[in-house]
Formats: structure tokens, sequence, C-alpha cells
């Protein structure tokens, strides 16, 4: 705990994070196994398939962290000292050493490792151009055939909308530091009334449900977590009082997401679920926003479950885990990994297939998602640190 404070790091959003991938790895997995989560206590049977079965929705918790770890060091500067000095090339080139590396090199083997060997392109050369330059410049999601139809993986859709937020973030910032209130509600004001306009207009909402313009609202109320987190951030650690609200906001919050999800969870067609999502988008955010202001002043037992040596790793390793595991996922059912008895085992429901597939699928992902990060993502950064400064 010490360590993070000195160095400005929060550990508990070390948990979160891992949670929120967690989430979203276990739903894409489920897609391929059907494995439904269920278990028995004290003869009472459980299911968690709304939790799996929505765990999409813990997309827009990654970005409403990922605005909240934008703003929060010069929020602190702010409280602190009323400092707003902000230089966009360091910011730029900060965000370019973390993400570049590792996702192109990860491009570049699901290009030449899956996609040309089982000829994926059936051949098509000018759209296996588009797909990797708009892959490499992260505007992929622009265009139906390489956001849906993509042989590349869609997780990575999620980086382009971060992308986009580190774009326009020295901009959303002079407004932040001026007029705060405002600059919110320019950007949420925005986000409910193209979300309004979509769910009057259009039927079909593939190519809308997750454009930047739809997530301004949780970008607002990540930047306003940050601000308040600043002014409170004092606090951590004192008074049992304290902590025991602060626990009981992040394990209500916990709850309350769980619950949006069992309503979200079951449509009869896949353009209602798109929907649904972008109509409980802000209460989903709220709830996300509830536990990542409350996780650093919980009890201590909360804080360290969430904040330790383990997360911290899984943590520093998400998001390359994120950007192989669908991919990885869906290529293990093509090639029939591990092998099954049946044609499509996933629907027969077939053991032990069904574990053996989702453990290995976390397990491989994992393993991969470490060698992308201490071989390529971390050497490649220290290389850029050092030539560009």
């Amino acid at each position: 705990m010490e360590t993070g404070k000195r160095t400005g790091r929060i550990p508990e959003l070390d948990g979160l994070r891992v949670l929120m991938i967690f989430m979203v790895g276990w739903f894409h997995i489920w897609q391929q196994s059907w494995l439904e989560p269920s278990f028995e206590i004290g003869g009472a049977w459980f299911s968690l398939d709304h939790i799996v079965r929505s765990g999409y929705v813990w997309v827009d918790a990654t970005i409403l962290l990922s605005a909240f770890l934008m703003l929060l060091p010069m929020a602190r500067r702010w409280a602190a000292c009323g400092d707003s000095a902000f230089s966009a090339r360091d910011f730029y080139l900060r965000k370019a050493r973390r993400i570049l590396p590792g996702y192109w090199f990860i491009i570049l083997v699901f290009f030449f490792g899956i996609c040309l060997p089982w000829d994926m392109y059936y051949g098509n050369g000018p759209y296996i151009v588009k797909d990797l330059f708009t892959h490499f410049t992260l505007i992929f999601p622009f265009w139906r055939d390489t956001y849906i139809y993509t042989p590349l993986g869609a997780a990575s859709w999620t980086l382009s909308v971060v992308a986009q937020g580190y774009l326009l973030f020295p901009l959303m910032i002079r407004g932040l530091r001026k007029r705060p209130a405002l600059t919110l509600c320019a950007m949420a004001g925005p986000a409910f009334a193209f979300r309004a306009w979509c769910l009057w207009g259009l039927t079909d909402y593939a190519m809308v449900v997750n454009t930047f313009v739809n997530f301004l609202d949780v970008y607002a109320l990540g930047f306003l977590c940050a601000m308040v987190f600043a002014r409170l951030e004092n606090k951590r650690g004192r008074g049992c009082l304290w902590q025991i609200l602060a626990t009981v906001v992040f394990f209500g919050s916990l709850i309350g997401v769980f619950e949006l999800q069992r309503v979200q969870a079951y449509s009869s067609f896949h353009a209602e679920l798109q929907g649904r999502q972008m109509i409980l988008r802000p209460a989903f955010a709220l709830g996300f926003a509830g536990m990542i202001l409350s996780a650093p002043f919980c009890l201590r037992p909360v804080r360290w479950l969430l904040g330790n040596r383990v997360t911290a790793f899984l943590a520093a390793i998400s998001m390359n885990f994120y950007l192989i595991h669908q991919t990885l996922a869906v290529h293990m059912r093509r090639i029939g990994f591990p092998a099954s008895a049946s044609e499509m085992p996933n629907m027969a429901g077939e053991q032990p297939w069904q574990t053996q597939y989702t453990l290995l699928a976390f397990g491989l992902s994992l393993a991969a998602a470490v060698l992308v990060t201490y071989l390529i993502e971390k050497p490649a950064g220290k290389w850029l640190r050092r030539k560009f400064g």
C-alpha cells in the first residue's frame, strides 16, 4: 500500500482491472464453449449464466477506468496546487509506448499465423491492405467489413475507442480545467442525444453501439470520478466507519451491476440486446464508477484482495490478454483443439470438453499475454523511451 502511495499508483485498481478483463474474456470464451457456470450450495442450485452471458458490458468498465486514469495525474495536481501544465507530446509518447508495440505485434501474429494460412481473406488483396492499414491505425471500426467481418478479431475495437479519447484529451482537458461542469455536460449531452437518435431511427445498431460518441458520457463520468478521487485521496485508510461505508458502496455497486446484467442478458434477438445495452449504459457506468471510487477506501482485507502482487502481475498483462483471447479461442474451435467426440460439442453440452476448452483458452491466452508483455511490449517501450525521451 505504501509503495502505491509513493508512486501515485492505486493498487486496488489492479484487481478491478483484472475483474473487468476477466469478465469480458469469460464471455468471449463462453461464446465458444457454452459452459454454464452453476453450482450447488446446501441443496440449492445457483446459476451465474446471466453474468457470463452479458459479460461484454464490462468493456464499458474498462473505458471508464481508462478515462479515470487518464485525468487522475492532472486532477491530483489541480487539487494540490492548481498546476495546469500539460505536455501533449509527452502524453502521446507515453500512450504510444504502452499500447502500440504489443498491439502491432499481436496483429501481425494473427495475420501471418492464422489469417493467411487458413486463407481467411479468400485472396482479396485490396481487402487485405485495407484491413491491415485500418487495424494498424486503429480506425477499423469506421467500416463494417474491417469491424464486423475482419478475421483479425473484433476485441481490439475497445483500443480504438480509447485511442480516440487519447487523441481528444488535450482539447478536453482545457475545458475540464476552466469550466468542468460545462465540459462534462457538453460531453454527456451528445452521447444521450446520439443514443436517442439510434434507438429512434435505426433497427441495426451494430455500427453505432460501440462508437466513441456513444461512450462520451462514460468518459465524462470517468473524468468526474478522477476529480472527486483527487479530493478524497487523503482519506485512504483512515477511520473505520469511512472504510465500512466504502466497503458497503463497493459491494453494493458490484451487486447492482450483476443485477443489471440479469436485465441485460436475455433478449429475443441481437438488435434488442444492443438497444438495451445503450439504454442501460449510464446505469452500468454508475455501478462501475461506484466500484472505482470506493475500492481504494475499503476495509483492509478487501483492499488487499484487490491490490496484491498477483493482481499487479495480471493487470500488467491484462491488455495483451484482452487483445489475444477472443481470436485464440475462436481459432481453437476452428482447428478442433481440444478434440471432441461430437461435431458441435458446445451445443451438445459435451463434457469434459467444455471444461477442458475453457481452461485451455484461458491458460493459453494468459501464457501468450505474458510472452508478448515481457518479450515485446516492455523491451520495445524501453527502447522507445530511450529513443524519444
